[in-house]
């Protein structure tokens, strides 16, 4: 059974094509420029304004009645609590799916568009990268063929932080990576102060642990989203947006003497093409069938990419 056709009579999804989800945008104003949106998107994860009217300004719309029902929720809870001085917690949305496959442009596009809702609610993203275990360890471990893996991060940092964020903490700390060293940075932070609204992007933030037999709570980083949104896309097409993006990298930021990647970029056109059809095999697909793909039924959104980026499908969880 594949939840996710639209004729499937079990499905727990309602199932939407592009055009169908750009009619809820309803009167949703959009709030970014050509120019923010170049900005924001990626020459290697390209978005277009109007895949923004299309796409984004609708999930703009549905999120804003899920963050008002959430802050309605709250409220009377204090009331049913007899409270009035707890903190309101943040609202926080997950975001997964494979590498190459647009989350980052994605996450940068939604946090925009909330930031300009008429209330100007504080909105933060933070990325798992900073929680990966430091490249030092996970050698130590024979773990960097398995970077992006779950058993790669320091899921203990990943649930304190998001306790955290979740207890109304003030100055929550998460740690700073370094996409040009490939690693985590030594003492460096960066500081999440009780935002209205957070984004919490990475590639198994929806991965599930290894339920425990007596009944002990063992909490999943997905327990504390609000709302989760998968991004979507056929591994052949992930596989050529990942050695297309490699590619351009090795003529761009790999030429930094400073990168990881450099040796690379002084590898022959074919050599290099080699390396990265060996990463994506080795490494990023077995990642995306075996831990990220399973977690997408868990995704209260799911938009579906076809060629060039462009969103062609969306589902959302029924109520």
């Amino acid at each position: 059974m594949d939840q996710l056709v639209a004729s499937e009579r079990y499905s727990p999804y309602r199932i939407f094509t592009a055009a169908e989800w750009a009619g809820f945008r309803d009167e949703t104003p959009l709030t970014l420029t050509e120019d923010e949106v170049q900005r924001l998107s990626s020459m290697y994860e390209p978005i277009d304004i109007e895949e923004v009217r299309r796409i984004y300004l609708s999930l703009s719309r549905l999120l804003s009645a899920h963050v008002e029902t959430s802050q309605t929720l709250f409220a009377r809870r204090q009331v049913f609590f007899n409270a009035s001085d707890a903190v309101k917690t943040p609202f926080i949305i997950g975001m997964a799916g494979s590498v190459a496959v647009g989350k980052s442009t994605t996450a940068r596009i939604l946090q925009e568009l909330l930031k300009r809702w008429p209330s100007s609610p504080k909105v933060d993203l933070v990325t798992t990268d900073g929680f990966l275990y430091p490249n030092e360890v996970l050698r130590s471990e024979n773990l960097m063929e398995k970077k992006g893996f779950p058993e790669s991060y320091d899921v203990g940092a990943l649930l304190r932080f998001l306790s955290a964020i979740k207890s109304g903490q003030r100055d929550v700390r998460a740690p700073l990576y370094s996409h040009l060293t490939y690693d985590v940075v030594p003492g460096e932070f960066v500081t999440i102060d009780r935002p209205d609204i957070l984004i919490f992007e990475g590639l198994n933030v929806l991965q599930p642990r290894e339920l425990p037999k007596d009944g002990r709570i063992v909490p999943f980083v997905s327990d504390f989203f609000d709302f989760s949104i998968y991004i979507d896309a056929d591994p052949d097409l992930i596989h050529h947006w990942y050695i297309t993006r490699f590619m351009r990298l090795r003529e761009t930021a790999f030429r930094n003497p400073a990168s990881f990647f450099h040796r690379y970029s002084q590898l022959s056109e074919d050599a290099a093409l080699a390396i990265a059809e060996g990463l994506w095999h080795n490494i990023n697909l077995k990642n995306l069938m075996e831990n990220i793909l399973p977690t997408r039924p868990r995704a209260d959104l799911i938009l579906r990419k076809g060629r060039d980026h462009l969103v062609e499908e969306v589902a959302l969880r029924k109520l």
